[in-house]
Formats: structure tokens, C-alpha cells, sequence
């Protein structure tokens, strides 16, 4: 999250080179909704306090909903030994990339040697494997399972890995399809960023930019709301832009009587029929209180 300016809190990240701010975000996978978010300075690492960022809203989920599926899915920079054993006390699966070391790489290469044995891999067409291990490292209290996944790109002769810890039970290539999946969180802070500036922390005080970035992550989940509960099936996909463009950047006219208020658009719009079916399920939302 860059910064420009004298703004208290910014730093120089060595990770992303850049001046700025480091916030944590928990994003839920299945809808896209923002579950928290919280401002930081800009040079810390990115596990500071995850434990205790993570841990209220596992027992905010527990309480509403105590027989859900949790699991909690990182990169490498939430792999802390406090993570795994919050998800392991409470029950909750995790899916964690590991940094690769050479300890890890030695551990997987037997079941390297094992293939060159069993295929003929001095091509350069691409091969994919998967296996997993138990592991131990010295920070950890005890071994887990590390999920391996073996790749030699298109054109390379050597082997590349990606570690990932976890306590689930799937296959080691389910394992990795679901780690792969967390790619969609990147596709949720580019939604928060292009489509309502969380990226633009514009005040010198950092209380107030703190207090600006839950008010993005309101907006942002009220429209993520929107999509899911007003809009027709073929554009609850849209994006911000997409519905800011399509159904509120249109040209109409307000008439008034002296019992009603009626909108008149444009017979041309190609999105009137969308428009009117937004705004009658908005009308037949139930209301609370």
C-alpha cells in the first residue's frame, strides 16, 4: 500500500520495494467478503500478530456456525509454527507455503531420484508430481506433513518445488489445487484496490487512515453484498467498475406527480431490464427492524 508524503507509520518495505504501509487482510474464499482488515506500519514482517488477527474470527465462526470447515490458507510469510498450532487447537484445517530450504529440497529428493528411475525425464516436455512427507522443524513442537510438488517446466531439465504444510488429509495434488486456489484473494484486494482506493491513504495521521481503511472495507463488502443479493445471475460477477458503468452511469429523467416519482430512461439502454430487475429485488429485500 504505497504512501507519498510525510504519513506517521510509513516505511520502506525491502519485500515490495516500495515506501508505504503493510496492512493484513482475511478475505473469506467463497464469497470475497472481507472478514478484517487492519492498517500496519510498513516494515513489518508479515505474520506480526496473525495469531492474534486470526484468531477472534475462528471463534466468531465457531460460535455462528460450529460445525463449519474451517481452513485457513497463506503464503509463505504466515508459515509460523503460533499459526499452525491456533488452527490445530481449534480444530481448523490450513493449507501454508513453506520457503524452500535445502533441508526440505533434501528430504523430497529421494522421490526425485525415484522418478528419473521410473521415466524417462531427460526431455524437456513438462512433468508435473506430487508426494508429501512428514517433517519436522526446529521451531515446530512436533512433525507435519509438507505436501511436495515436483514440477519441471516446458524447455527446463531440473525439477523446481513448492512446499506446503498442512493437517488435511486430501491427496497431495488436491492439496496443491487448493493452496493454487488462493490466487483468487489476489483478484479480491484488486477489487479493493482499483475499485474503492484502499491503496490510497492520503492523510498524515495514521489513526485517520486507519480509520479510512475499515470504511473502504464497508463499502466494499456492502457491494459485495449487492452482487450477491440484488443483481440479476448474469451480472453478479461484475465487477465495481462493470456495475458503476452498466447500472448507475445512466442517463435518465425524474419525473414528478403528485403521487409518484417515476424514473424515465433511455428506450436505447441496454441495461434497463437489468436495472428494473435490481430495483425490484432491492424493493422486496426483507426489511430489519
Amino acid at each position: 500500500m504505497a504512501t507519498y508524503g510525510e504519513q506517521h507509520g510509513s516505511a520502506f518495505n525491502t519485500h515490495y520495494q516500495a515506501q508505504g504501509y503493510h496492512p493484513l487482510m482475511m478475505f473469506d474464499g467463497l464469497t470475497g467478503d472481507c472478514l478484517k482488515a487492519e492498517l500496519r506500519a510498513g516494515h513489518v514482517y508479515t505474520s506480526r500478530q496473525v495469531v492474534r488477527f486470526v484468531g477472534p474470527e475462528i471463534k466468531r465462526y465457531r460460535k455462528q456456525s460450529p460445525w463449519a470447515t474451517l481452513c485457513i490458507r497463506g503464503d509463505s510469510g504466515f508459515a509460523i509454527p503460533a499459526l499452525y498450532q491456533l488452527a490445530e487447537t481449534h480444530d481448523v484445517h490450513y493449507v501454508i507455503r513453506l520457503k524452500a530450504n535445502n533441508v526440505l529440497k533434501q528430504k523430497a529428493q529421494p522421490f526425485e531420484d525415484e522418478l528419473w528411475k521410473r521415466f524417462d525425464l531427460n526431455t524437456t516436455e513438462a512433468k508435473v508430481f506430487y508426494t508429501s512427507f512428514d517433517y519436522q522443524a526446529r521451531a515446530w513442537d512436533k512433525p507435519r506433513r509438507v505436501v511436495v510438488k515436483m514440477e519441471k517446466p516446458e524447455g527446463e531439465l531440473f525439477f523446481t518445488y513448492t512446499f506446503i504444510v498442512t493437517n488435511m488429509g486430501l491427496s497431495p495434488k488436491n492439496i496443491v489445487k487448493l493452496y493454487a486456489n488462493r490466487g483468487t484473494m489476489e483478484n479480491f484486494i484488486k477489487e479493493a484496490k482499483n475499485g474503492f482506493a484502499f491503496d490510497q491513504m492520503s492523510s498524515p495521521s495514521f489513526y485517520s487512515n486507519a480509520t479510512k481503511l475499515q470504511l473502504m472495507v464497508l463499502a466494499y463488502n456492502f457491494n459485495n453484498w449487492f452482487r450477491r443479493l440484488c443483481l440479476p445471475r448474469t451480472m453478479n460477477k461484475n465487477r465495481i467498475d462493470n456495475i458503476r458503468l452498466k447500472l448507475l452511469k445512466i442517463a435518465g429523467k425524474l419525473v414528478r406527480s403528485g403521487r409518484y416519482l417515476t424514473f424515465k430512461l433511455c428506450s436505447s439502454c441496454l441495461y434497463q431490464k437489468a436495472y428494473w430487475q435490481t430495483l425490484r429485488t432491492i424493493h422486496h429485500l426483507p426489511r430489519l427492524g
